[in-house]
């Protein structure tokens, strides 16, 4: 990974110790909706019925803080961030500029036109509009065919692992490793990220993965691997992933700008779940045909198709965001940034609680098609493909939204309990797998409407370490999670495991939108609407102070 510091001329970052007074505004409904604000004047863009609590960032290019720092009257705020109270405005970094003046491609010394289309226009797009961006689609078009090697070198890996040791303690090691750079440093490499170039550091990152994978080919191949090089390699990819997963999150933004950033970021994760579903059955093809170790030179292989795609992109069609300069105490700043905003608090904890106890399928799935309706592999198989169909529809369905609302992520995670729970519970195998198709719509839903409303409300300053911060709790929570969950079924059973999975979830959805309730000023109204209960939050009614 290139490990050089960031321009030297780049303004310090703003430091956040206190949360901005807007806070508290930006998740009374967070509706991350690009274009939100009028681009011409940046004011907060809001119906009658719907009030929208955030305000667009002007996607116009700004002039630097060296050149107009007197100019905090329309400063571009990240969105989900309401610029209504003073205090945010006026708080400053160490240069004189704006706290918040740095917003997603506001500060780009280059890149397209700022026009683009209105809301009405944006609601009839394509779910497939963020592909007309051509360095979007070039990196697209990439991540299909690297994903698909992704998902052919981990099914490999552990089969390789299991053949070498026949253990399957060995295969949970391997896990282990692979996500344990993660936990350990993840934060550290969101420090990185934002003082890097996201393009260069991509390049590094993904070359790194596709040496680790030629090297477990040559080995496998030559008939010389042992498991300790398996384990070798698993951690060097979770190293590579440290800043590569930090660096795709915030490089999504830099391609396609502010407006195509739900969809992008939806795409992303259709792709991802797609090729969860070629990616496996390849690589069943291939160990059973002519042995694991090709399957290795194949991953290794694909990542020419990201390799070139990184090449070939346009810099000027880019949207950078400022860089951050090297400098003391970053990794505190950015967990102060975080601990600040309710928006980006919370949003996390969710994602930490459902990645934490609500995402060990492999434990459960397994459990179910062995123990309690005694179906062999082809269930566990079956069970995992409905889920992959219903994670690729529910990120299709995400790409037509045009925004990310918090209450969407409190619905969608409190469906996604209820349904677990429901699925411990039923008797019967073809409804348990049906089942598996409305969880994986569920669980993508969270995961990108939570991914896009914390990109969105974060400082692109600071979007490295706040995104490594958010993968870092998501993925490093189910080494976390597993082994409990896992001694929860063997002991009590299959059903009782997932069952216990479910209402943590759904425990947490509850206290989640509570305390976001709470925060944005709204209280919970129960009523009749043409004789159907009607459940929302509405704003609290607020006295005046004086007479007008």
């Amino acid at each position: 990974m290139s490990t050089g510091t960031g321009a030297a001329s780049a303004p310090a970052p703003a430091t956040h110790d206190s949360p901005p007074a807007a806070s508290t505004a930006a998740v009374r409904d967070t509706a991350v909706a690009p274009g939100a604000a009028d681009r011409s004047t940046g004011a907060p863009h809001a119906t009658a019925e719907e009030p929208t609590a955030s305000a667009r960032p002007s996607t116009a290019a700004h002039p630097s803080a060296a050149e107009e720092p007197a100019t905090p009257a329309a400063p571009a705020y990240p969105a989900a961030v309401e610029p209504a109270a003073p205090a945010h405005s006026s708080a400053s970094g160490r240069d004189g500029a704006s706290a918040a003046s740095p917003a997603v491609g506001g500060t780009r010394a280059a890149g397209p036109a700022a026009s683009g289309p209105g809301p009405a226009q944006r609601e009839k797009a394509s779910m497939f509009r963020s592909l007309r961006v051509r360095n979007y689609r070039l990196f697209f078009l990439g991540q299909v065919v690297s994903n698909t090697g992704t998902w052919m070198q981990r099914i490999a890996q552990d089969w390789l692992v299991l053949s070498l040791t026949g253990s399957s303690t060995a295969v949970g090691v391997t896990t282990a490793l692979q996500f344990l750079p993660m936990l350990l440093f993840g934060l550290y490499g969101g420090v990185l990220v934002d003082r890097l170039p996201k393009r260069p550091t991509l390049l590094a990152t993904q070359s790194a993965m596709a040496l680790t994978g030629l090297a477990l080919a040559a080995l496998t191949l030559t008939g010389h691997v042992e498991v300790w090089h398996v384990y070798v390699a698993a951690f060097a990819v979770g190293l590579a992933t440290v800043v590569d997963n930090p660096a795709r999150q915030s490089f999504v933004s830099e391609m396609v700008g502010p407006d195509q950033l739900q969809n992008a970021v939806s795409l992303n994760s259709a792709n991802f779940q797609s090729a969860r579903l070629v990616g496996p059955a390849v690589a069943g093809l291939l160990i059973t045909g002519v042995g694991t170790g090709w399957a290795f030179l194949l991953n290794g292989l694909s990542f020419v198709a990201p390799l070139a795609a990184l090449l070939m992109m346009r810099g000027r069609e880019l949207y950078p965001a400022r860089r951050t300069p090297r400098g003391k105490g970053q990794l505190r700043e950015g967990l102060r940034y975080v601990a600040g905003r309710p928006e980006l608090v919370w949003p996390i904890v969710l994602v930490g609680f459902i990645g934490t106890f609500g995402f060990n399928f492999p434990v459960w799935l397994s459990a179910y098609a062995d123990d309690v309706f005694h179906a062999g592999a082809g269930a566990y198989s079956l069970f995992n493909t409905l889920m992959a169909v219903g994670s690729v529809a529910g990120a299709l369905l995400a790409a037509r939204r045009g925004t990310a609302r918090m209450r969407l992520l409190v619905v969608a995670a409190l469906a996604f309990g209820v349904l677990e729970v429901v699925a411990a519970l039923v008797p019967s195998f073809w409804l348990f797998a049906l089942l598996m198709v409305p969880i994986g719509v569920f669980g993508l839903t969270i995961n990108v409407t939570a991914n896009t409303s914390v990109q969105m409300a974060t400082d692109p300053a600071m979007r490295g370490r706040v995104m490594a911060l958010f993968m870092m709790v998501f993925m490093g929570g189910t080494p976390l999670g597993a082994p409990l969950v896992g001694w929860v079924t063997d002991a009590f059973g299959a059903r009782a495991g997932f069952a216990v999975g479910g209402l943590v979830s759904t425990l947490a959805a509850v206290v989640v939108g509570l305390v976001l309730a709470r925060v944005g000023g709204l209280r919970l109204s129960v009523g009749w609407n043409h004789g159907h209960p009607h459940v929302r939050f509405v704003p609290r009614e607020r006295r005046l102070a004086t007479a007008a």
